[in-house]
């Protein structure tokens, strides 16, 4: 296993304590002075190219980040490694808005329909990411929803199950991606987060999710987002270390 670090919320470059894993690589982009779709794309980019010799080398890796938008970066690493993977998404927010959609404006609240080829021009094609098709994602929970999301997903391809529903059979096949939003985890477990969302699955089951996934073979990558505040509380910190420490020990 190989740990990546991509220390970014968006843009932002985050303090070495708000996601503390041994890294064994540690993304480092210089930023451009274009507008925040190129910092990101930069973001995205420097993912990617850490993610493809580890995946060719036949490993798995598993990133670590503060948003959404760099499970892009990954997908693309994994597709340069000639693997065309399908994303099993685990977020507690559905991820699917667009620019014309979103109420805030927020991209990270877009991530899966850039995933999935909205505003390739601002995203995808900017870092040579091959959008998947709406039917190779899965989200597990999305157990919050805007109604224009809800709307969306009632037609879409892409469906929406249970987190204890998510098993071999209930995911796209070939080759998978996990991708791991940590808000999918009920916020009165983890608290601090950016977007917290109560009356969700405790983090044992998530990550026995995860793990069954895994066992199957079929994991490439592990793409990680730990959308959280900054916090000096020392509970907390500690809270977050056990559990970043947890999803570094999966056994991929």
């Amino acid at each position: 296993m190989t740990t990546i670090l991509v220390p970014y919320h968006h843009d932002e470059r985050l303090s070495s304590d708000d996601i503390v894993v041994a890294a064994d690589v540690t993304v480092a982009p210089v930023l451009s002075d274009g507008d925040l779709w190129q910092r990101i794309t930069d973001v995205c980019t420097a993912a990617a190219a850490a993610v493809t010799p580890v995946v060719a080398a036949g490993s798995v890796p598993v990133v670590f980040s503060g948003d959404c938008l760099v499970a892009g970066g990954t997908v693309a690493g994994v597709q340069r490694a000639g693997i065309d993977p399908a994303v099993v998404w685990f977020d507690a927010h559905g991820d699917v808005h667009t620019l014309e959609t979103s109420g805030s404006g927020y991209l990270g609240g877009m991530s899966v329909r850039v995933l999935t080829g909205a505003h390739r021009d601002r995203y995808a094609d900017r870092f040579g990411l091959t959008p998947l098709a709406p039917e190779r994602v899965v989200l597990a929970d999305a157990r919050d929803l805007d109604p224009a999301e809800a709307s969306y997903l009632a037609t879409s391809a892409t469906r929406r199950i249970p987190v204890g529903e998510v098993s071999e059979n209930t995911v796209p096949p070939g080759p998978l991606v996990i991708h791991l939003d940590l808000d999918v985890i009920d916020a009165d477990e983890l608290p601090g987060l950016r977007f917290p969302v109560r009356n969700g699955p405790s983090a044992s089951e998530v990550l026995a999710t995860c793990e069954r996934l895994i066992a199957t073979g079929r994991v490439v990558a592990v793409d990680v987002a730990a959308p959280w505040w900054p916090t000096s509380d020392d509970v907390r910190r500690s809270a977050r270390a056990m559990l970043l420490s947890r999803l570094a020990s999966l056994r991929v």
